[in-house]
């Protein structure tokens, strides 16, 4: 009788949890756990990871088609190249005058670029943003438009630009500038006729050493945000769209 007393007294004493946990045997959490396991998960745990996935699969096409409907064209001029490098397959890789650092660093803004972002040997870090601002030049006929031409660089975004300037993002990467419309990927149908052309456009260098082709004359579409994607090209005075 004092025994089943002390242990009423005592069980009055313990806490909800320890006594509760004292109860539970090892067979009682194995079957709970193995209900809890067959649960099936909420909604929104399946979802939220598809929603993050499809965000990063449509965020490129997304971009590309803001910057088509929001962006102004910007006439560019590339390089005379080797043919042989610039007709890679099923595309062309292009490399604009605004590409190489060593026009550029005449520019307004440069010293103070490179002071921001020094790396080694007085080189811009690698992965360094910047912005081109490029001024339109007029054309005085209705046939190859004349490329804008760069008056200055920043490390930021310009808050305001006169009409005829716009702010083209690139990045510093390996020595050069890029801004995302160095490649071109040719329709099939379009495919071998421009590659034609790029070929007739062969002329020979100082000394006959080399054979390289004429510029290639590129409209762009660029946002307020500085991005950009190709709208067409000219070789020679055909204009091929994209």
């Amino acid at each position: 009788m004092k025994s089943d007393s002390s242990e009423s007294s005592r069980n009055k004493s313990l806490s909800p949890e320890v006594e509760f946990s004292e109860k539970l045997t090892f067979r009682d959490y194995l079957i709970a756990t193995e209900q809890k396991a067959n649960q099936p998960l909420p909604f929104w745990r399946l979802l939220v990871p598809l929603l993050i996935q499809t965000g990063i699969i449509l965020a490129v096409p997304t971009q590309a088609m803001y910057t088509n409907i929001a962006g102004r064209d910007v006439i560019l001029q590339t390089l005379p190249q080797d043919p042989n490098n610039v007709v890679q397959d099923f595309s062309l890789t292009l490399d604009y005058n605004i590409s190489r650092v060593e026009n550029l660093r005449r520019l307004p803004g440069w010293d103070n670029l490179l002071r921001i972002n020094q790396g080694r040997n007085r080189q811009l870090l690698p992965g360094t943003n910047l912005y081109v601002i490029l001024q339109e030049q007029q054309s005085f006929d209705s046939g190859v438009p004349r490329a804008w031409r760069p008056v200055r660089v920043s490390s930021n975004l310009p808050q305001s630009l006169p009409s005829n300037q716009v702010a083209l993002r690139g990045v510093y990467q390996d020595n050069a500038i890029t801004y995302g419309v160095e490649t071109y990927y040719l329709p099939e149908q379009q495919r071998q006729q421009i590659s034609d052309d790029i070929f007739q456009s062969v002329q020979q260098t100082r000394g006959n050493r080399r054979r390289q082709i004429r510029p290639i004359t590129v409209r762009i579409k660029v946002d307020p945000q500085g991005n950009a994607v190709p709208v067409s090209l000219w070789v020679r005075d055909r204009n091929y769209s994209f």
